[in-house]
Formats: C-alpha cells, structure tokens, sequence
C-alpha cells in the first residue's frame, strides 16, 4: 500500500452533538468507554497497511491534538510511515477552511510531494470496520477516476443521507443530496445505495477537479455538494464500491449485518453505544482480526464492591449487567445495566444507573437514579438526585434533553445530557 495516502478530515463542529462537542472536536468525543470516535477510521488504516495518514482539524482540536500525540506515536519515519496533524494555516488566504474540498485543496502541496497516485479522503468520525485495500484493488480494476464507498439501507430511512445510483457494472450515474423519493439499488427495490464519505481518487484527477472548484464564487467547496456531483454528471469514470465489513469475519455468519454508523446526533451516539452493550452485538469491539487501536490511560482494574454476602444491607450491592466497564471504575454497592462507563467512574452504593453512558471521571452519589443519560467528563452527582424520568425537571436543571430521531426509538423518547463538569 506504497500507492496510496489517507487525509482524514477531523475538523467537523459537531453542532448536533452539543453539549458533547463543546469543548471538543467531533471526532474526539469518547466512545465505547476508552475510544475516541477517530480511532475507527485510524485503525481501519493501520489494519489496511496505510501508514502515510494526514489528519486536517480546524474545530478546538487541543483534545483531539493530545490523543493523537499520546496514543497514535507509533509510525517509522525512516520506512516512510507518518501520521501528520495539518492545522489551518491560512496558506492561501487569510480565511479558515470554507468546506471539506477547500480543506484538502489548501494542503495539496503536501499531498504532491508523497508521490503517490491515489488519495483516500476518510471522515473522523464514524463507526465501521473496513478493510481499504479491496477498495483499493476495486478501483485499481475499474481504472476509476472516483471510486465512492456505498452502503445499503433500507429505502425508508435513506432520504436521510446522499443517494447513490448506480447500473448493473456499479458505475454512478446519479447522485442526490437527500432526495425525498431515493432511487433504489437495481434488482432491489427495498434497499438503496448511500454514500459513507469515503472517496478514493487518483490523485491528477481530484488536482483537476479542485483548483477549478477553488475559481468558483458560487460553490461550498464541498466534496458531497459540489466535488461528487461534478463528476458524476462530467467527462469521469465514478464508480461505486459496495462496503464489506470485516467485522463479519468475526462472527463467521453470511447473514450478520453489516455495520457502519454516523453517529452525528445524540440519538444516533447513544444508540451506537447501546450496540454494543447488546448480549449479541451488532458491533463487536472483540474483533481479534480487526482491533481497534486507541491510547490507553494507566488505571487500576475495575472493581465491584459489596455482596449479598458481605454487605449487611442486602440491597446494597455492586453489580453490572450488559455494560462496558472501563479500568479504574468502582462499583461499590450500586447497580448498572445496560450502560457504558469509562474510565475511573464511581457508582456508589443504592444507585441505580440503566441504559446510559458516563464519561470519565463521573460520579454518582448514592441513591441516585440515573436512566437513558449521557454525562459528560468530571460530573460529580450528589446523593439522591434522579436524572431521566422527568423531562421537564431535567430542562429547569439546564440538562441538554434531545428527543429521539427515526429509526432510533425508545419509551420515553428522549435522552438526556449533563455538559462536561457540571456544577449541582
């Protein structure tokens, strides 16, 4: 994989994730209790032997500056490995980045110098296992100036994202931003192509087509609104590669499905986490063939504290069920199902803590009762405060409430949030 370099765009403001992303870029939130969301995409590199990565941030990037420090120092200069922060340098004005296409447009004289003949433009911030040499090999196959990765979803859910329609050789000859009636896959009327954001281009051509967009008064500069759509409909060779997911391998089951999400809301994030709390998990962080690489903190192992046995009380008692417990948790005398807890987070005794996800460093009083709730890092809860069950006393507290977004659903259909180092 000599041939190919990977420039992941990492500077998205996250506004519907707020408050998760208020003091942090996107693709720095944590995720599934020690990750943070750009060590899919970095892992899906490294397990694909890319190892000449360019990540461009511009949206507060210190906490995504210090991860990538911390747990991604592990390439080889003298063979030519590098992962290389690109901050905005205002190199050819004085103006921040105006769109993802201006962002690479701005750098491509450090992309030229790699001499490689194809770029491979990944999003920070989404969740999947893919292996991008079949892509690769794809593209090469199809002599392809543009090769798009597509991925199925079912034609009611698919105004939501960019529509790719292709013929019976997978070459795009339509694409739409949102449709209100999507075109379906040939032969399946039921499903329909989407776009993931992952573009593989030879590199003389995505040159071409950006310094002419750059001239452009009247474009975003944008790879979905204006980059696809000009070439598709122009004088290029657009092709559509259909996404495998190696976290199949895992399962060893034709019929287990494939998984790829963007979690860019609330309901989407806390959804994804409850993927994977599930007994059997769509997504499974176990994958031995396929890790997921991330920096790891230096904690002692998780512990749960009190018994039937040995507590007095005989309500008092540690446990987790169905959860993701992070090294450095204590769980002295409280209950958790269903929720995912990162590191050094200290549930204390006759509190109950269901379907939720705490950051690290949180901790819950006892008697608390805690339920489809995201808190974010440092939050302290004193004893007995109940957060989930009454949507308007969450709001007076000044908790972020989201509601659900299809098809993610739930009982009380809506979630809750408590911003980073909140005061009671």
């Amino acid at each position: 994989m000599k041939d190919i370099i990977a420039f992941v765009l990492a500077g998205g403001r996250g506004e519907r994730l707020m408050p998760l992303t208020r003091d942090r870029a996107k693709p720095a939130v944590p995720f599934g209790g020690i990750y943070r969301l750009i060590d899919f995409t970095l892992s899906n590199c490294i397990n694909s032997e890319i190892y000449k990565i360019f990540i461009v941030p511009q949206y507060k990037f210190l906490s995504l500056a210090r991860h990538l420090r911390d747990g991604w120092n592990i390439f080889r200069p003298e063979l030519g490995h590098f992962l290389t922060i690109l901050s905005p340098e205002q190199r050819e004005d004085l103006s921040w980045y105006k769109g993802t296409a201006d962002a690479v447009y701005r750098n491509f004289y450090y992309l030229e110098r790699e001499k490689v003949n194809n770029i491979l433009i990944l999003s920070g911030d989404h969740i999947y296992s893919m292996d991008y040499r079949k892509m690769l090999s794809f593209h090469r196959e199809k002599d392809a100036d543009l090769t798009i990765s597509v991925f199925q979803v079912p034609i009611s859910r698919a105004s939501q994202f960019g529509i790719i329609e292709i013929d019976q050789n997978y070459k795009v000859i339509g694409f739409e931003e949102k449709p209100a009636k999507p075109k379906p896959i040939p032969n399946n009327p039921k499903k329909a192509f989407i776009s993931m954001g992952i573009y593989l281009f030879k590199i003389e051509i995505l040159k071409e087509i950006l310094y002419d967009d750059a001239k452009k008064d009247d474009s975003s500069h944008d790879f979905g609104k204006n980059i696809i759509p000009s070439m598709v409909y122009g004088p290029y060779k657009v092709f559509a590669y259909p996404f495998k997911d190696e976290n199949r391998s895992y399962y060893g089951q034709d019929e287990q499905e494939d998984y790829w999400r963007d979690v860019g809301t609330i309901s989407s994030y806390w959804q994804a986490h409850m993927d994977l709390v599930a007994v059997s998990p769509i997504f499974n962080l176990y994958n031995e063939t396929w890790p997921i690489r991330t920096f790891h903190e230096i904690h002692p192992p998780a512990k749960t504290v009190f018994s039937k046995e040995s507590s007095k009380d005989r309500e008092r008692m540690g446990i987790a069920l169905d959860s993701l417990i992070s090294p450095g948790c204590i769980i002295s005398g409280g209950r958790v199902n269903n929720s995912v807890l990162s590191y050094s987070v200290r549930i204390n005794s006759f509190s109950e803590v269901d379907q939720s996800i705490l950051f690290s460093y949180v901790e819950v009083g006892r008697y608390c009762k805690i339920r489809r709730t995201i808190i974010d890092k440092g939050v302290k809860l004193p004893p007995k405060i109940t957060i989930g069950y009454d949507r308007e006393e969450d709001e007076k507290r000044g908790f972020f409430v989201k509601d659900f977004e299809p098809p993610f659903v739930s009982e009380n259909n809506w979630i809750t949030v408590v911003p980073k180092e909140y005061k009671f």
